[in-house]
């Protein structure tokens, strides 16, 4: 159980990002919808359960070190090449979007330049991806379990102070822009965006388990208790949304209406956060197309690094409502290919070790 439990910690880990943590993907994809944004969130729950087992679970079946080898294994060529690429895009988006968010902290916690916040972050990137700094990497990480506790402890701070009722604030909540038309596609599309963005690293992690049920089990833990955050993240931000609804970071605002020092606080796990999201995205685009530790591998991360910060300043929230839905719609392909394999059952792959033990018998 305990490696299970690991594996689900790792899951939510890879998942949870600046976007997420903020409370803006929150606001746009559940709280717009009001009550009915509630059950939105224990449909995603249940689909994050669903297929955080079935990634860990092929990862483990196909023994892969690569989510290229097993979507191509499941899904074919053409239907794997559509979504290498959807998985491409998505790297590449969510790091435009780490970059403008540490903009919005910078602008809206202390007041200072967003140009500034987000020159920092692309800056700290590029040197990170071209240094290769993985202890700083490793590090930052460990960041993952404070935001974890600051998100249940600002949900319970905000429904035990909460004014009003959930059906009084109702109409407030849908005056929100909303990254989807209705409540229960906005379930759909948070996850299988969501998806996208973890499927390689859950890929993966998943092949390093040889036990299939471990995988599956740690998979299912991740992505109920990724499910958890989001409704607990949904409900704070819903109790608050008269106050915080126009927010760019509503989490943070939340935080720093508790207390000034707290809003600080969560800054600093917010920049840490997106620094991490970002780091491993554009590092994971860029290796996708030039070999690691070269110079063109470092002058590739510069020019990436640079466009990426030019279009970081479409803005931190527009491009939460603008790119997401629209990986949220490719990544439909990735879905599809999922629950196939897991219809399917694709062949186990012997380890090595098992190989070779057969072949002596």
């Amino acid at each position: 159980m305990f490696k299970s439990i690991k594996m689900g910690s790792a899951f939510i880990g890879i998942i949870v990002g600046a976007g997420f943590a903020s409370g803006q993907e929150i606001l746009q994809y559940f709280t717009s919808f009001g009550i009915m944004g509630t059950v939105a969130a224990v449909i995603a729950t249940a689909l994050f359960a669903y297929l955080g087992m079935s990634l860990t679970r092929l990862g483990s079946r196909m023994r892969t070190t690569s989510h290229k080898e097993a979507i191509f294994g499941i899904s074919g060529r053409l239907i794997g090449t559509i979504v290498d690429y959807i998985i491409i895009l998505t790297l590449f988006g969510v790091g435009v979007v780490m970059i403008a968010g540490a903009g919005s902290i910078f602008s809206q916690q202390f007041g200072w330049s967003a140009v500034l916040g987000s020159t920092v972050m692309a800056a700290l990137i590029i040197l990170t991806i071209m240094l290769n700094v993985q202890k700083v990497i490793n590090i930052i990480g460990s960041i993952t379990p404070f935001l974890i506790l600051a998100v249940i402890a600002l949900a319970a701070y905000s429904l035990m102070t909460m004014d009003g009722s959930f059906s009084g604030l109702e109409s407030i909540a849908k005056e929100q822009e909303s990254a989807v038309a209705t409540w229960w596609l906005s379930a759909i599309n948070y996850v299988s965006f969501n998806i996208a963005v973890g499927a390689s690293m859950s890929i993966v992690m998943g092949g390093t388990e040889k036990d299939e049920k471990i995988a599956a089990r740690g998979g299912l833990i991740g992505g109920l208790g990724l499910g958890i955050l989001i409704i607990l993240s949904h409900l704070a931000i819903f109790s608050k949304v008269d106050v915080v609804g126009t927010a760019e970071m509503p989490m943070l605002q939340i935080a720093d209406d508790l207390s000034p020092a707290l809003g600080v606080f969560m800054s600093v796990i917010l920049f840490g956060m997106i620094y991490n999201t970002g780091v491993s995205m554009l590092f994971s685009f860029s290796a996708r197309f030039v070999e690691m530790g070269t110079a063109k591998f470092r002058i590739f991360v510069i020019i990436v690094g640079a466009a990426a910060y030019i279009l970081s300043f479409v803005g931190f929230t527009k491009l939460v409502s603008m790119f997401y839905p629209i990986v949220g719609y490719l990544g439909l392909f990735l879905v599809g290919a999922l629950i196939y394999a897991d219809i399917k059952k694709p062949k186990r792959q012997e380890t090595r070790a098992e190989k070779v033990r057969h072949q002596s018998t």
